[in-house]
């Protein structure tokens, strides 16, 4: 019994020395369990492309991760609802064209809740999201500029891992793929790219995939998925995949 007593003694005494911290590795381990919120944001684009044929190719490569619960809203303006932090990862999938964008709060919610540590996903013509807000540079990387020449003509062509090492190419090799290869994209904010295609118009590279942080926030943007025969392409369905889960501060699956 005074053994028993002893080594009671000692585990408090270890506990309270933070050499003993079994709570905080159960904790731990609960939060790494637990499903990942995902929001895809849509609802409104360039006619060209059919957001409400897109959006649920999009929610369902994403959700073979069971990891992710996926939510999708056709409203842009539920940016700038007050529990937007519920959710891990955001993702664009909406260009405001020919309208208002969401507005103050939505563009100041998104800005906060990625800054804090939020992950968010930028596919295709989200580039072109929020024109008239300068700082959606600083968040997306790069962003549509108008006056460059759009894309090369939609067709295939051969998308290149650029760092294969990078978490969120995990088990990514290069790929062919039926898309627009985009080649508009403007803007200097430090970035880091994943992958490249080269355009059968002026020969040269441009980026698909790349990688930045806002704040504590980390941010994949990439410009693949035109259509559902681009976004159901399995290494694109892929990429998107990994990218909601390295957002999210998981590891991507194999």
């Amino acid at each position: 019994m005074k053994h028993a007593i002893r080594f009671a003694a000692v585990c408090i005494l270890l506990v309270g020395c933070g050499l003993i911290r079994k709570s905080d590795s159960a904790d731990a381990e609960t939060g790494k369990n637990q499903p990942r919120k995902v929001l895809i944001v849509t609802g409104i684009d360039y006619p060209g492309h059919k957001w409400k044929l897109t959006a649920p190719v999009l929610a369902k490569a994403i959700s073979e991760d069971k990891r992710l619960v996926v939510t999708v809203t056709d409203k842009p303006g539920d940016l700038a609802a007050d529990d937007l932090n519920k959710y891990d990862v955001i993702i664009l999938h909406f260009m405001n064209w020919e309208v208002p964008d969401p507005g103050d709060k939505a563009r100041s919610n998104l800005k906060s809740v990625i800054a804090k540590g939020k992950g968010l996903v930028l596919v295709h013509f989200a580039c072109g999201a929020f024109q008239q807000w300068p700082e959606f540079v600083k968040i997306a990387g790069r962003v549509w500029d108008p006056n460059m020449r759009a894309h090369d003509p939609y067709g295939k062509f051969a998308v290149k891992i650029a760092d294969p090492n990078h978490p969120a190419m995990k088990a990514m090799t290069d790929f062919e793929t039926v898309d627009e290869l985009y080649t508009c994209l403007t803007g200097k904010t430090p970035i880091k790219v994943l992958a490249t295609a080269r355009s059968k118009v002026d020969g040269k590279d441009y980026p698909m995939a790349f990688v930045l942080n806002y704040g504590k926030g980390r941010v994949f943007h990439s410009v693949l998925g035109h259509d559902v025969q681009a976004l159901a392409n399995p290494p694109v369905a892929r990429l998107f995949r990994n990218a909601c889960a390295w957002t999210a501060g998981l590891k991507p699956l194999d």
